[in-house]
């Protein structure tokens, strides 16, 4: 099993927009593949291509119930309704997680590996993995969802941990969730 690094916050490619995917062919779907491994391995839910530092926009999917891991290329958010409160983690965050609100229920459109269309629905745990890796796509992170303050308080944690070398400690909760 071939895996990548994850760029963690701080890598200048996690805010940059990530370019349409014009090909899906053969080393796409082998970046993929390695895409779904290093999620695995990370013990993640959602990987974007950005956090393993490939400009295009694509992410990996698996939440453990049984379907088996998927791969969204070029998706977008068509649609969203209603509000969620959630404990959110991220893999290029590590050790904090945050209660961010997001809409609940979220459809998106993209191709899969095969270049045919898929519309799906998302609710919970899968419409908040939809826009977390979406936010990737677009070089957004999720700090940049925190309020002000608790912005200030994420940044603190991640310097403090950088200075004394230990995993960050969480703040505000404990996500079994990370994308």
């Amino acid at each position: 099993m071939s895996t990548f690094a994850i760029r963690l916050f701080g890598d200048p490619v996690l805010r940059q927009r990530a370019r349409e995917v014009t090909d899906i062919d053969g080393d796409l779907v082998r970046l993929a593949h390695t895409m779904i491994d290093t999620m695995h391995e990370a013990s993640g839910i959602g990987l974007a291509a950005p956090q393993v530092g490939v400009q295009k926009r694509l992410y990996t999917y698996d939440l453990g119930d049984g379907e088996g891991p998927a791969t969204i290329v070029n998706p977008e958010i068509v649609d969203a309704s209603g509000e969620w409160v959630y404990d959110e983690g991220c893999l290029s965050v590590p050790g904090l997680s945050f209660e961010i609100v997001r809409p609940k229920v979220i459809t998106v459109r993209g191709l899969d590996l095969e270049g045919k269309e898929v519309v799906f629905e998302g609710d919970e745990v899968m419409g908040r993995l939809i826009q977390h890796e979406i936010d990737h796509l677009d070089g957004v992170l999720l700090l940049d969802r925190l309020e002000p303050e608790a912005r200030k308080a994420a940044l603190r944690e991640l310097r403090r941990a950088e200075l004394d070398g230990s995993a960050a400690a969480t703040i505000g909760g404990d996500s079994n969730h990370r994308l």
